[in-house]
Order: C-alpha cells, then structure tokens, then sequence
C-alpha cells in the first residue's frame, strides 16, 4: 500500500513539475496587409460634368487624394490616405462649389461621403477590419460622383415647375 502511495505521488509531482512549453503567440502579418481587388471601382464623370469640375482645384486634388486609395498595402498606408482625404475634403466642403453643383443634392451626397471616411478613420483606430467601411465609403463616393451625372443629364427646369 505505502508503495503504490509512493508511486502516485512521485508520478503526480512528475507530472504536476513538468515543464510546461511556452506558446508563442505571433501577430500574424497578414492581418496588417489589405487587398484592394474586391473594392470596387470609381464611376466615371461624363464629358459634360468633367468641363465644369475641371475648374474646381479643390475637387482636383480630393480625386488625387482618392486615386491614393487603390494603391495602398497594409493599414497604416490606409490611415496615411484617409487622414489626407479628410483635409482634402474639408477644404472641397468650404471650397466655392461651380453653380451647376451648389445644390443640396450633391452636398447631401458629400455629406455621407464624409460620413463613411470617418467610418474607416474609426475602424483604422479601434483596430477593426476595415473592409466594409471602405466598400461603403467607396459606394457612397460613387454616388457622389454620380449625381455630377445626373445634375448634367437633367433638363428639367425646375423654375418651371415651381411658377404654378
């Protein structure tokens, strides 16, 4: 009896004292890294809209700040590009708007843009994954790119309509 008591105990402290292996935990490097090939892609502006936004410099150099966007590799690239999309947009949204494009339709839309930007910029600093925020973002920008379109194409004079 003291022997089998003495083997338990002596295999129990063996088994208790073992060295235990210490786990590495690694940051894996691809949670850092982001693909921009399911992002989708910019609408393009007609023939009409471009003329008149080529004179509007702010919005020049926001589409610059955008193209950055495409060509970004991890997410401190992605939080360099947002941080100067937001300056370039706060200057686009106190900027002069051209006279065809003062309207509360392509406002509203920028507005919403601006929302989504600060939607990433959130994501970026809570560490989240931020590939939602930035298809949203980058739909929401297409809308905005959009409605230059619709304002051109629309011959609807609202003057007009509002006499009677």
């Amino acid at each position: 009896m003291k022997r089998i008591f003495f083997f338990s105990l002596m295999l129990l402290m063996t088994l208790a004292c073992k060295e235990q292996k210490q786990e590495l935990i690694v940051e894996d490097a691809s949670a850092h890294e982001l693909s921009s090939e399911a992002w989708p892609k910019k609408l393009p502006i007609k023939p009409k809209a471009q003329a008149i936004l080529e004179d509007w410099i702010e919005f020049s150099s926001f589409e610059t700040s955008f193209d950055a966007l495409h060509t970004v590799a991890n997410k401190e690239d992605l939080r360099l590009v947002i941080e100067e999309m937001i300056t370039k947009q706060n200057q686009l949204e106190e900027s002069k708007y051209p006279k065809e494009f003062n309207i509360p339709q392509v406002k509203s839309r920028q507005k919403v843009f601006k929302t989504y930007m600060l939607k990433v910029k959130g994501d970026l600093y809570y560490r989240a994954d931020p590939q939602e925020s930035i298809v949203q973002m980058i739909e929401a920008y297409n809308a905005f790119r959009n409605q230059f379109n619709v304002v051109v194409s629309n011959t609807l004079d609202t003057d007009l309509i509002l006499e009677f």
